[in-house]
């Protein structure tokens, strides 16, 4: 299983000096991959989950990463499709390719903010059905050949868009999601499925067995699709971890060796890549705690700690 690591893009520690020098020792450690997430909005009066506070744009913050590294691959976790029109995603996706010398995995999902759904005068109705057209058109777009697509929602006259993504058909798209509907969806069309921060790891192989199979009806190879996982941590040396709601202690939380038992664990259920996410450690993003840079010492420490191959 490959592991790769969240970038520093929400709260404290997203600076572009952390931006540069974590995607640097990244890659310098081993992690196969750098992820970012998007948030647009949040409510006026601040109440919104810590992680999602204070965020970067994940495509910028990955063209920023792009230039200080030379062979981690790029991912972002997730672009919500409504939020943008394919074209201009499709054009921004090509360049950050084309910048990174292929590097990039696209994430896209549905969304699910009200507020953002609002200020971007989206449409919520039919996001299944929009999804299925709105990939259609980033790949014919990435095409050698020119392109041409007329759906239900998305028209695209004959054209071409150049300069084309460095990777052969494009960037691989990965699609989000935890309803069934959603989680067929990625393996009919996607070349894998990414799971969100608050998805059940004790379960995660259930989902995985439903995009499987969803690969193998639409007559894919099952094994071929990727399973990317963001991993949430929540590093206690002590080795209490974190209770659920069950009482017991939470996948990838306690101490280092217990997170690397449960990283194996995972990969048993079918996962093929996952990274460390470090936007959801309060100690970490909650503006306030950076004194003296102990939010980028905690950090560094975990990506140490916590690298391919590390004991």
């Amino acid at each position: 299983m490959k592991i790769g690591f969240g970038a520093p893009v929400s709260g404290a520690w997203a600076t572009p000096e952390n931006l540069a020098a974590f995607a640097t020792r990244a890659e310098n450690l081993g992690y196969a991959s750098l992820w970012t997430f998007q948030r647009l909005l949040i409510p006026a009066d601040g109440h919104a989950d810590p992680p999602y506070r204070s965020v970067l744009d994940p495509l910028l913050a990955l063209t920023y990463a792009a230039a200080h590294t030379r062979r981690i691959r790029l991912g972002v976790a997730l672009v919500n499709m409504p939020f943008i029109e394919p074209v201009y995603l499709a054009k921004q996706a090509a360049t950050l390719d084309v910048l990174s010398g292929g590097r990039l995995d696209l994430g896209l999902g549905i969304g699910w903010s009200p507020l953002e759904f609002a200020a971007t005068g989206a449409v919520a109705e039919h996001r299944g059905e929009r999804a299925e057209e709105y990939v259609a058109v980033l790949r014919a777009l990435w095409s050698p050949h020119a392109a041409e697509y007329a759906g239900r929602f998305y028209t695209l006259p004959p054209s071409l868009m150049r300069p084309a993504p460095v990777q052969h058909g494009g960037p691989p798209i990965l699609l989000g999601g935890v309803v069934p509907a959603a989680l067929r969806r990625a393996g009919h069309l996607a070349e894998g499925w990414i799971s969100r921060s608050a998805t059940d790891l004790t379960r995660i192989g259930e989902s995985v067995a439903i995009v499987r199979q969803a690969a193998r009806e639409a007559g894919r190879d099952p094994d071929a699709v990727r399973v990317v996982v963001r991993g949430v941590l929540r590093p206690d040396p002590d080795g209490a971890g974190t209770p659920g709601p069950d009482g017991r202690r939470l996948p990838l939380s306690g101490s280092y060796a217990q997170i690397r038992q449960d990283t194996a664990a995972l990969a048993h259920q079918g996962v093929t890549e996952l990274y460390y996410d470090l936007n959801w450690d309060p100690h970490i993003v909650t503006p306030g705690t950076d004194t003296g840079g102990a939010a980028a010492a905690r950090a560094t420490e975990i990506l140490e700690a916590l690298a391919p191959g590390a004991v």
